[in-house]
């Protein structure tokens, strides 16, 4: 921290007019702002007054902060640039500033302020001091921050949506039909017993390589998604957990789609499949019960199963964004998300999202 001796001019702080010092009126009414603080400056930019507000807001009490140089507040690489100089002497030639940037308290954490600096003149046009105002924007930076990053986090997804639909098309046309030809052209062969043996084998090979082809397809955005629907697509899901994993899976679909648009269905479709293969991966369950309700325009997702359960109240490791990413999803969607579990009593996901809304509109994945 920077004191007046330090970054201040040498002369020793100058006292204010008796006029600006003693107006009662100008006092109360700047006690009792406590969302700005509000203060005056000497010519030279030493803190004359301080009020609740510049306590609350830089932490200093009036007897610590008067006398000090108003440099204090501002981080080592904007002194060494010589900020606080310059915006006075800004101030001075067009009679007021304003700036936005971080500012120090007096325990030395940062804030992002809004300041205002005004020059004060006397009868006869001689500079007398500055009005400092600054106000605390620390929280709707956060809040700016925070929506940008969620509508970056919206693009990321829709992006990678289109980018596995786009992957899902070359995998199934393009690689799929060349595997169907090769197969056409071995089995078209005149062979001897012996090299029919290896065509065999070849032609089995390759429709393993082709079940493997359409199954990662459509693990990527299986087509049924658009062409179907969402109910279509988790049916189609749910089927192939069963298949592949041996997990029993109830579903149970009630309602109709007809207000689903194309980032709901996505949205649900990926919360179901994020769920599942959560399950598989570590729940240890048995059974996995799915319920989706839809009625007065909005739709009701739920998802237990019995498996071993979690301390949901733990912060989660490190790189685990799974339920993470669900919330985010929902949110966008304009709805909520609940996750019940306790260790030994399964998992759960509660899911409610309006249908209808505007943002639907948007092609996700097409």
């Amino acid at each position: 921290m920077t004191n007046a001796s330090a970054t201040g001019p040498d002369d020793a702080p100058a006292a204010l007019p008796s006029s600006l010092q003693d107006d009662a009126s100008f006092r109360l009414l700047v006690e009792a702002v406590e969302d700005y603080a509000i203060f005056l400056l000497d010519a030279h930019g030493y803190v004359a007054t301080w009020n609740n507000g510049a306590r609350r807001i830089k932490g200093y009490d009036a007897r610590e902060i008067v006398g000090r140089h108003f440099s204090v507040f501002y981080p080592p690489g904007d002194i060494a640039a010589g900020k606080p100089q310059c915006e006075l002497a800004t101030a001075t030639r067009h009679g007021r500033v304003e700036d936005e940037g971080w500012r120090l308290r007096k325990d030395g954490s940062r804030f992002w302020a809004n300041v205002v600096i005004t020059s004060l003149r006397d009868a006869r046009g001689e500079l007398i001091g500055f009005v400092k105002v600054t106000r605390d924007m620390t929280d709707r930076l956060r809040l700016a921050e925070l929506q940008l990053a969620r509508e970056l986090s919206a693009h990321v997804q829709t992006a990678l949506e289109h980018e596995r639909a786009s992957i899902a098309r070359e995998l199934h046309d393009d690689l799929g039909q060349q595997l169907a030809a090769l197969k056409m052209q071995l089995s078209l062969l005149d062979t001897t017993p012996r090299d029919a043996c290896i065509a065999r084998q070849a032609l089995t090979q390759i429709d393993t390589i082709i079940g493997s082809v359409r199954r990662i397809a459509a693990g990527l955005r299986p087509p049924v998604l658009d062409d179907l629907g969402v109910f279509a697509a988790i049916d189609w899901l749910v089927c192939d957990f069963r298949r592949r994993h041996d997990l029993a899976i109830r579903l149970d679909i009630e309602g109709d789609e007809d207000g689903f648009g194309a980032s709901a269905s996505t949205s649900v479709f990926r919360i179901v499949q994020e769920a599942l293969t959560n399950i598989v991966r570590h729940a240890r369950a048995d059974e996995v019960r799915i319920a989706i309700v839809c009625a007065h325009a909005r739709c009701k997702l739920t998802i237990d199963d019995d498996g071993r359960g979690a301390d949901i109240s733990r912060p989660r490791a490190a790189g685990t964004f799974g339920l993470i990413g669900m919330g985010e999803r929902v949110r966008q969607l304009g709805g909520v998300i609940e996750f019940r579990s306790g260790p030994g009593q399964g998992f759960g996901i509660v899911v409610d999202i309006p249908l209808n809304r505007p943002a639907d509109d948007a092609t996700v994945g097409q």
